[in-house]
C-alpha cells in the first residue's frame, strides 16, 4: 500500500464497491421441498459415537509452515486445513471453516445470518473488507421493534420473524471467492456436507448451549426435531448429524448462493418468517416478520475501504461501518497511542484501557450506524488530532464516570465535557470467529453470526440452519431521546455491529497477526485488550487470548473475569472511582502470527468454550 494513498485512517484508494449475489439466475434442480420436519428417515441423530470414533482433539497454539487456521472448533479448523493441502488459498479455506462451523456451533453462525471479512492480499500486500451484515426489510421503518410506542421485551422481539434480517453469510462467500478465491464453491463445502452428514461429537459447550435455548426451541418443531434428537438434550459425547443442511450445501454448491437468494430455499426461508412454524398449544407470543422474496433477491454485500490507524510503528486495519468495530477498536488505540503500557503496572494498564474502551463507546453511540444512511465522520474518529482531544479527559487519580458524552470529531476541542450522554444499548453476545493464513502470505480474518445464541430459536423446516434476530441490534428506540441515535430501523438499513476482525501489518505491508472474537458489545475491548497484551505487554498471542479480561463500554459498571474480580488490581482501580460486575466469560478469540522465520503461529482459547482449536498444515516436529 503506497503511503499516500492513506488518509485519515481509511484508505482512501479503495472507494466502497457493491456487488450483486441475487442475480444467479433460476436454480437449475429445485432442492427438496420444505417440511414440518426433516425427511422420513433422516431425522437428526444423538447417538452413542460407533467405534473408533474419537472426539477431537483441541490444541490451543500450533506453530509451523504451509498455512494455518484457528477457530473455536477442531473439526472446522481441520476442514480448513483440508483446504489448505489441497492448494486452496487463506480465503478459500475461510469459506471452508465458516460452513463447517455452521454445522458445529449452529447457535452461533450459519447461512441463516450475516457477517465480516477482512482479507490480506499477499501479492499486493493491500487490506480489503466485505460488508456481509443482515438487512432490515424494505418494510421496515422505526417503529420496528416497538408496540404502541413502547420497545418490545428483548426475549420477544428476538424469538420472533420482527427480528430475522436478511442473510448476508451465503452471498459473503461469494463475494469473497469471485475477488480472491480459487476453488470452487462446491469442493470448499465438501468438509461440511460430510461433517452435517456423518455427524459431529456433542461437546460441553454444544450441550449447555441446547439446554439454555430446550425452552424456545420445544415450541418450534423443526427446531426441537433438530437439536433435541428423540425429544432429549444430547449428551456430551454422542454424535449428532443434520442430513437436511448437508442437501441444502449440496444445493448451494452446485447451484451457487444464488440458490438462497431467489427460488424455492428463498420461498422457504419468507415462508418461515411471515408465518413462524410454532407448535400447537405453545403459549410463546412469537410475531411474524415482514421479509420477502423481494428482499432476499437485492441483498448485496458492500466492498468496504478497511478502516486504519497506526499503532506502535504498525498499521491496524479494521472493519468500517457499519460495523463499529474498526472505529472504536481504533479510536481506542489512537487514545493509548501517547501511554507507555509496557511500563505500566497491571493497576495502570487496566485504568488506561478501561478509560479508553469508554470514550470511543461513548463516541460509538453518537456517530456510528449504517453510511447509507448515516454521515458516519470515520476519518474525524479516526483522527488522532480527536483521539488526543479526547484522551486528555483520563486522569491517573480518577476514573471518568458513565454515561460519558460523546465528542464530536467533526470538530475536536481538546478536553470539551461533550454533549448529552446516552446509554450503550444491549447487544447479543454471541458469534465466532475464524483467521486463517496460507503459504503464500494471504490472510482472512472472519467473524460470522446469528446474533445471540441460538439467533431467533427459528429454524427454517427441512433445510437444516436457523434464522438469525440481528435486527435487534438496532436501538429499539433512541437510547437518549434528546440525542441523535444513528442505530434506529429503517428500511434495508444495516443494524450497527460490534464485529472487529482486525489484520496488523507492519510498515513493509507485511502481515504481523490477525485477530478477532465473538461477545456482542464485548468483541471491540477483547480485540483491544489482546492487540495490547501483544504489542504492548510483550504476551505471546496464545497468552493475550487466554488472558482475564475486562470490558467497559460507556456503561456504569465495567465487566470483569473472575481472575480480575479476584486480583489485587480491582481494589487498587475502585480506590479510583470504578465500579465493576462479574462476568464469567468475555469473548472467545482467535488469531494467526506471522513469525520472523516465515512460519505462522495458530492460536486460540485454552479455555473459554471449551478451548479452541489451532492449526498449521505442516507442522514443527
Amino acid at each position: 500500500m503506497r503511503r499516500s494513498a492513506v488518509r485519515y485512517g481509511v484508505v482512501a484508494a479503495a472507494a466502497a464497491t457493491v456487488l450483486s449475489v441475487g442475480a444467479a439466475g433460476p436454480p437449475r434442480t429445485a432442492p427438496p421441498a420444505a417440511t414440518s420436519a426433516p425427511a422420513s428417515g433422516a431425522a437428526p441423530v444423538g447417538h452413542a459415537p460407533p467405534a473408533g470414533h474419537a472426539p477431537p482433539v483441541k490444541v490451543p497454539v500450533a506453530v509451523g509452515l504451509g498455512g494455518a487456521v484457528a477457530s473455536v472448533d477442531a473439526d472446522a479448523s481441520a476442514a480448513g486445513i483440508e483446504v489448505l493441502r489441497r492448494g486452496g488459498n487463506a480465503v478459500d479455506a475461510a469459506v471452508a471453516v465458516a460452513a463447517a462451523l455452521g454445522v458445529t456451533e449452529p447457535y452461533s453462525a450459519g447461512i441463516g445470518g450475516g457477517g465480516y471479512l477482512v482479507h490480506y492480499d499477499a501479492r499486493s500486500r493491500t487490506v480489503h473488507t466485505v460488508d456481509g451484515r443482515e438487512t432490515a426489510p424494505a418494510s421496515a421503518d422505526a417503529a420496528l421493534l416497538t408496540e404502541n410506542g413502547a420497545p418490545l421485551p428483548f426475549e420477544e422481539a428476538m424469538t420472533s420473524g420482527r427480528s430475522v434480517g436478511t442473510p448476508g453469510t451465503p452471498a459473503t462467500w461469494a463475494t469473497a471467492l469471485g475477488a480472491w478465491g480459487s476453488k470452487p464453491l462446491g469442493e470448499l463445502l465438501a468438509p461440511a456436507e460430510r461433517l452435517a452428514r456423518e455427524g459431529f461429537t456433542v461437546d460441553a459447550t454444544y450441550r449447555a448451549q441446547t439446554a439454555a435455548n430446550e425452552a424456545r426451541f420445544r415450541d418450534f418443531p423443526a427446531s426441537a426435531a433438530l437439536f433435541l434428537p428423540g425429544g432429549r438434550l444430547p449428551e456430551v459425547g454422542s454424535v449428532v448429524t443434520n442430513p437436511d443442511l448437508a442437501r441444502t450445501y449440496a444445493t448451494l454448491g452446485e447451484q451457487g448462493v444464488g440458490a438462497l437468494y431467489r427460488g424455492p430455499l428463498a420461498r422457504d426461508v419468507v415462508r418461515t418468517v411471515r408465518t413462524p412454524p410454532v407448535r400447537e398449544g405453545a403459549g410463546r407470543v412469537v410475531r411474524a416478520g415482514d421479509l420477502t422474496e423481494r428482499d432476499l433477491a437485492a441483498y448485496r454485500t458492500v466492498r468496504r475501504a478497511p478502516t486504519k490507524v497506526a499503532y506502535r510503528g504498525l498499521d491496524v486495519y479494521g472493519m468500517a461501518p457499519s460495523s463499529s468495530g474498526g472505529t472504536t477498536v481504533g479510536e481506542a488505540l489512537n487514545i493509548l497511542e501517547a501511554t507507555d503500557l509496557s511500563a505500566a503496572p497491571e493497576t495502570g494498564y487496566l485504568h488506561r484501557f478501561i478509560e479508553a474502551s469508554r470514550i470511543a463507546f461513548a463516541d460509538r453511540g453518537r456517530w456510528v450506524g449504517d453510511p447509507a444512511f448515516e454521515p458516519v465522520p470515520v476519518r474525524g474518529l479516526l483522527s488522532q488530532r480527536y483521539a488526543d482531544s479526547r484522551a486528555c479527559l483520563i486522569r491517573d487519580d480518577a476514573a471518568l464516570g458513565s454515561p460519558l458524552a460523546p465528542g464530536d470529531p467533526r470538530d475536536p476541542v481538546p478536553c470539551a465535557p461533550g454533549g448529552t450522554a446516552a446509554p450503550t444499548p444491549y447487544e447479543g453476545e454471541n458469534t465466532t470467529h475464524l483467521t486463517v493464513a496460507d503459504r503464500w502470505g494471504n490472510v482472512v480474518a472472519y467473524t460470522l453470526t446469528i446474533e445471540s445464541t441460538g439467533g431467533s430459536g427459528i429454524t427454517v423446516p427441512g433445510r437444516g440452519f436457523l434464522l438469525n434476530n440481528e435486527l435487534t441490534d438496532f436501538s429499539f428506540v433512541p437510547a437518549n431521546p434528546a440525542v441523535h441515535d444513528p442505530n434506529l430501523p429503517g428500511p434495508g438499513k444495516r443494524p450497527r455491529s460490534s464485529i472487529s476482525p482486525t489484520i496488523v501489518l507492519d510498515r513493509h505491508d507485511r502481515p504481523v497477526l490477525a485477530l478477532g472474537s465473538p461477545g456482542g458489545a464485548t468483541i471491540v475491548t477483547t480485540v483491544l485488550q489482546t492487540l495490547t497484551g501483544v504489542l504492548d505487554r510483550g504476551l505471546p498471542l496464545v497468552d493475550a487470548i487466554a488472558a482475564p479480561r475486562a470490558s467497559q463500554r460507556n456503561q456504569a459498571t465495567t465487566e470483569l473475569e473472575p481472575a480480575l474480580w479476584s486480583s489485587p488490581a480491582r481494589p487498587a482501580l475502585e480506590a479510583l472511582g470504578h465500579a465493576f460486575r462479574q462476568n464469567a466469560e468475555i469473548g472467545a478469540a482467535t488469531g494467526v502470527q506471522r513469525l520472523p522465520d516465515g512460519r505462522w503461529l495458530a492460536a486460540a482459547e485454552t479455555a473459554r468454550r471449551g478451548g479452541g482449536s489451532a492449526m498449521v498444515v505442516r507442522p514443527d516436529r
